[in-house]
């Protein structure tokens, strides 16, 4: 097991530095570069612009480029190119707006997708199954920024709460109860949006994964042993299912991240997506990289994690 943990450690670290690098190259060829100015602005001079240049490190060569960031990142001195702001601090502010986001759709998600797909299962071609598939395709095939914009018409039409952005204008003044329920307002919408599509998606997998498990020998034997159906279905076909899955919880982690730009877009959440976004637009390098190196990060944690987990799951990986 020691080796098999070992083993799957190095090669994420590896992983890691070529990803790193890969992405460094990406950013510095594609064409333009943050010293550009507008030639018609008199107020920037060729002599303003080589000075940006040296300041920002662009005259050196990329391997050198490529030490310097990674040095600065390591040490936190690496700074926006946008507003001189730290990069670690502007990720990590709206990393604590978007971490609300990510868990609740992470675990709304989570929590009913394998209900509504393991019961679509077992109910094959019986009514459950037909509804939810019927509008698990709906919820597919609906782009998520119509769907969004019919909820905030509802929620304020009908519900007459607020919707857009972090909190409403004016409440800090209020109440510790007031600014709970105004914040609580704002999330949900945003959350349960961003979870529909994933229990769409999400349920149809598990519904397909265990179809494919509950008509294996295995399990007509345990039925024809006389098994109870929930022994039969919970505890022998969900455990066999559940592999695949393994691999995808990992791969939640970088949603943490990346969040959802159209989600955070549409209701003005301050989050990373957004963030993001902002950043290629302005040829921000340092966020953009550092962004993508904290994914990638994730994504190796996450993997890594689902490594350990399958040696819960399957025992035959320990040996």
């Amino acid at each position: 097991m020691l080796a098999f943990i070992g083993r799957s450690f190095l090669q994420k670290i590896v992983t890691l530095f070529f990803v790193a690098v890969v992405s460094f190259l990406i950013i510095h060829l594609a064409p333009g570069e943050p010293s550009q100015i507008d030639p018609l602005n008199p107020k920037f001079t060729p002599e303003i612009v080589e000075r940006m240049r040296k300041e920002l490190h662009l005259d050196e060569p990329l391997h050198i480029q490529f030490y310097l960031f990674y040095r600065d990142l390591f040490t936190g001195r690496t700074v926006s190119w946008k507003d001189q702001r730290p990069v670690l601090g502007k990720i990590w502010e709206r990393l604590l707006n978007s971490l609300p986001l990510f868990i609740i759709g992470t675990l709304l998600t989570w929590t009913f997708s394998f209900p509504m797909g393991i019961r679509a299962a077992i109910d094959r071609g019986g009514t459950f199954d037909k509804s939810t598939t019927f509008f698990a395709y709906l919820l597919i095939s609906i782009p998520g920024f119509f769907f969004a914009y019919i909820l905030i018409i509802f929620m304020v039409n009908w519900l007459h709460v607020p919707v857009i952005g972090m909190e409403t204008f004016g409440v800090a003044n209020a109440g510790a109860l007031n600014r709970l329920m105004d914040r609580t307002w704002h999330l949900v919408l945003p959350s349960v949006l961003g979870a529909t599509g994933g229990i769409a998606v999400l349920s149809r997998y598990v519904r397909s994964q265990m179809l494919e498990i509950i008509s294996q020998d295995y399990v007509r034997t345990a039925r024809a042993k006389g098994l109870p159906m929930e022994t039969v279905y919970y505890r022998h076909a969900l455990r066999n299912a559940l592999l695949p899955f393994v691999t995808m919880f990992g791969l939640i982690l970088p949603g943490l991240i990346s969040g959802s730009v159209i989600i955070e877009s549409i209701f003005s959440w301050p989050g990373m997506g957004r963030m993001a976004y902002e950043a290629i637009l302005a040829r921000d390098y340092p966020v953009i990289l550092t962004v993508n190196f904290i994914s990638a990060v994730l994504v190796l944690v996450g993997t890594f994690i689902s490594d350990l987990l399958y040696m819960v799951v399957d025992p035959r990986i320990k040996l």
